[in-house]
């Protein structure tokens, strides 16, 4: 009888052992500290390296091109609308991307009389609405994001929302847990 006990206690020590060791683990890892934001000197110095890197040279020489030029004035175009999240009419070009863009789900449009790659982050159930525009279509769509890349001869318009006949056929879903 005294050894089942022993054996029990052994045991009991042993498990507690081992839950107290995961538990101190545990929490080192927590104490890590959290990166507090750059601020404005340290991320102007951080830019000014990447820019002396290969790829910093390489994407102003790109900006100084006439390509990117062009495409720093078709974000121009449309800043004020991509701003103040106010509606822009879309007249789809092209159903597929430029050949070798990795930009997910898109298609190309002219807005304000300039080009734009419009790219999607649809739900599958939003899939079949997309599927439907035709070129030439007249769309609404509302952004919050303009960006550009020298891989892309356009700007890119992240869509967050886009209509067509006063029916919504896209609204971007926000992430679970955050932003």
């Amino acid at each position: 009888m005294k050894k089942v006990i022993y054996a029990l206690i052994l045991t009991l020590v042993v498990v507690s052992g081992l839950v107290f060791a995961d538990r101190e683990i545990k929490n080192e890892t927590s104490k890590r500290p959290i990166p507090k934001p750059l601020s404005a000197a340290e991320r102007e110095a951080e830019l000014k390296k990447w820019g002396a890197t290969p790829d910093g040279v390489k994407f102003k020489k790109w900006e100084a091109s006439p390509a990117g030029k062009k495409v720093y004035a078709g974000a121009d175009k449309i800043w004020k609308h991509i701003s103040a999240f106010t509606n822009m009419e879309a007249v789809i070009t092209s159903l597929s991307l430029p050949p070798g863009s990795r930009l997910g789900f898109g298609m190309m449009a002219r807005i304000n009389g300039a080009d734009y790659i419009v790219t999607f982050a649809p739900e599958k159930s939003q899939l079949e609405q997309l599927h439907s525009l035709k070129v030439n279509d007249k769309i609404i769509i509302r952004s919050h994001y303009v960006s550009y890349a020298p891989k892309y001869a356009y700007p890119i318009v992240s869509a967050e929302y886009a209509e067509r006949d006063s029916k919504v056929i896209f609204k971007r879903v926000p992430r679970k847990g955050g932003c």
